[in-house]
């Protein structure tokens, strides 16, 4: 564990706002450092988030390891390989989600935009493209790469009101510490009809039932809060959002069984961790993928109808 003078314990849980909390599991960061880290229950609500965690200082070099794919967008190794290639067929399927749901094809802000790959593909399908990205790197990999307009975070303080068709956020809320201030970035930003789209691990499914604190999309201490779709319906309530549908990421199951694997067994594991991957999405019904999208829209705007 880190040493306590470098750490940040959460008091309330950002859902419900209660006190009162359990311990859950202790997870390893097997990308960086190999340090321990607790995950919390909130006993009233049931939301589990990573507490003590880095300061905010400190968050940043947990994420300096060429293995950090989101950053690094290397292709090294059986599964940033395998990555590489179905993120190809799942960025269409990503712009196919945005232009249906969008009510224009107009200005996009994608935060936590890594290397580009996704506003890329916007800005190839016609859309005005803003991406916010703090680790250095990757900005300058995504602006290098494909022109693209990549701000830092303090842009999304500065950006006008109402400036987005759509705003989209793919396996990012999970890694923002100040939750409630971003979502209310997110709700000033929004234009009044405009979409937002938020894709989370879900820690309700069953690869993380099964490889418990072994689950690779705990990810500790990069991820700060592990969600399930209860608890991301609350936490928009709370600031004026209304989810309309929840959609599955069918992929995600095999890929985070593979590390999940490898973080158990010491090895990947290829065919033993296919198939968890696909017991994983037989068994999910409706709402317990490995990881999922969100279609929010303001409260206002919304039919009320949700996924």
């Amino acid at each position: 564990m880190f040493h306590v003078e470098q750490s940040i314990t959460i008091k309330k849980c950002p859902v419900c706002g209660e006190e009162d909390h359990k311990d859950l599991l202790i997870c390893r960061d097997h990308t960086a450092t190999q340090e321990d880290f607790r995950i919390v229950e909130c006993m009233q609500c049931g939301f589990a988030f990573t507490s003590p965690r880095p300061a905010d200082e400190r968050l940043g070099a947990y994420y300096a390891s060429k293995d950090y794919i989101s950053h690094s967008n290397t292709k090294k190794g059986l599964i940033s390989g395998l990555y590489q290639v179905v993120r190809k067929r799942t960025l269409r399927g990503k712009l196919g989600l945005l232009n249906k749901e969008a009510a224009a094809k107009g200005s996009i802000l994608d935060i936590g935009c890594g290397t580009g790959e996704f506003l890329n593909v916007c800005k190839t399908g016609g859309w005005k493209v803003i991406g916010v990205e703090p680790n250095e790197e990757a900005r300058k990999k995504a602006i290098a790469n494909y022109e693209l307009d990549v701000r830092e975070e303090i842009y999304l303080a500065t950006a006008a009101p109402g400036s987005f068709d759509a705003i989209t956020l793919w396996h990012v809320l999970e890694h923002i510490p100040r939750l409630h201030e971003r979502l209310r970035q997110l709700k000033s930003l929004l234009k009044a009809d405009g979409v937002l789209i938020i894709a989370v691990p879900n820690r309700s499914s069953h690869d993380a039932a099964y490889y418990g604190k072994f689950w690779a999309a705990y990810d500790v201490p990069r991820h700060l809060w592990h969600f399930r779709p209860q608890d991301m319906r609350k936490l928009l309530d709370r600031f004026g959002f209304s989810v309309q549908q929840v959609l599955p990421m069918r992929y995600d199951s095999y890929y985070v069984s593979m590390l999940s694997e490898k973080y158990k067994t010491g090895g990947i594991n290829f065919l033993r961790a296919v198939y968890r991957g696909w017991l994983s999405n037989r068994k999910a019904g409706m709402e317990k993928w490995s990881s999922q999208i969100y279609v929010i829209r303001h409260l206002s705007t919304s039919s009320g109808c949700q996924g």
